[in-house]
């Protein structure tokens, strides 16, 4: 497989890299199989985080007898220090090792503050010293933060929402950490499934040698599609360029990228997948979303009380809740014209 350096870590790793977080939905024992599928045919970073449930244990009970043979990036929101070791300890334990190659602050806003002895930063450093964490990086969905985190030096890579639908501005950052030599991680590769073309999605990124797609495996059908683009590489030809253009054009503007930063919603709204149904229905096999378990989760938007968490809380200032009420509207006559 092809590799990179990941920045200033100097860690090489896979330019395919696992992101874990799907695997919560999945069986310990498939889980297994399919982590272990993946070192086999080459993979060799596994990318999680201590709130994506059983995922640090899957990766312990599969991979922790060739633990030095690969990178483990985890990710932790702790607040403070002693916040910070608490998560950090039990990763551990999850992962059956003694350190992580990288721990990671998972979507802080604002970033801690580094002269703070008890901020979550401090912890970071201070379990570095201790060999706990061997680098250290920070995770955002916002522009302005993962530009102060680049701009700060303090960090070793940072990991941000990256895809061939971003805006120039996000695309550009890829530069900026090359110049700085700061390793990026590009997080929601597949924009949260509304790229449903994996072959542009792949090409589109091996244009960039030093951004790492975490690609989200939940299927051993989808590491096998990825195992062999590694072998025979989709090449960026015009026909890729049309494709990605056509998917550019279609999701142009404003649209839910599924971050799941807006939830919980205290009227059990289902958020990240309700706010970009619109798209999800046409891009994507629609049965699924025409069942009675989906009119009741949809019809919830009835019940929203304007409380205004969502909106404030999303990262990318979409107006949640006059979203949602259009995506409602659209799925019920979206189910009118084809439910059976």
């Amino acid at each position: 497989m092809k590799t990179t350096r990941l920045g200033r870590t100097g860690l090489i790793v896979t330019r395919t890299a696992f992101g874990v977080l799907p695997l919560q939905r999945v069986e310990m024992p498939e889980a297994v199989c399919i982590l272990r599928s993946a070192y086999d045919a080459g993979v060799n970073f596994f990318d999680t985080a201590r709130v994506y449930t059983d995922s640090e244990e899957k990766i312990g009970q599969a991979l922790s007898d060739i633990r030095d043979k690969i990178v483990i990036a985890t990710k932790t929101h702790a607040h403070t220090k002693a916040e910070l070791f608490e998560s950090l300890e039990t990763s551990l334990r999850n992962l059956r090792t003694d350190y992580v190659d990288l721990l990671q602050l998972h979507n802080p806003d604002p970033l801690p503050d580094p002269n703070d002895d008890d901020s979550a930063y401090a912890g970071l450093k201070e379990a570095q010293r201790k060999g706990m964490v061997r680098f250290i990086g920070m995770t955002n969905h916002r522009r302005e933060i993962a530009v102060a985190a680049i701009e700060s030096g303090l960090y070793d890579t940072i990991q941000y929402p990256l895809s061939y639908l971003s805006a120039p501005d996000d695309l550009a950052l890829i530069d900026t950490c090359r110049a700085a030599d700061l390793g990026i991680i590009a997080m929601k590769a597949l924009s949260g499934g509304l790229i449903t073309n994996a072959r542009a999605a792949f090409a589109f990124f091996r244009q960039h040698e030093n951004a790492v797609p975490i690609w989200g495996i939940q299927r051993m059908s989808e590491l096998e599609e990825f195992i062999e683009m590694e072998a025979n590489p989709p090449a960026m030809d015009d026909e890729m360029l049309a494709a990605i253009e056509k998917d550019c054009r279609e999701l142009a503007g404003d649209f839910c990228r599924g971050c799941g930063y807006c939830q919980p919603c205290p009227q059990e709204i289902p958020i990240s997948m309700a706010a970009r149904m619109s798209l999800l229905l046409r891009r994507m096999p629609h049965q699924g979303f025409m069942t009675e378990a989906w009119q009741e989760k949809m019809r919830r938007i009835n019940n929203c009380t304007e409380c205004g968490f969502c909106r404030e809380h999303c990262p990318y200032g979409l107006d949640t809740p006059a979203l949602l009420k259009k995506q409602l509207a659209d799925y019920e006559r979206f189910y009118q014209e084809h439910a059976t």
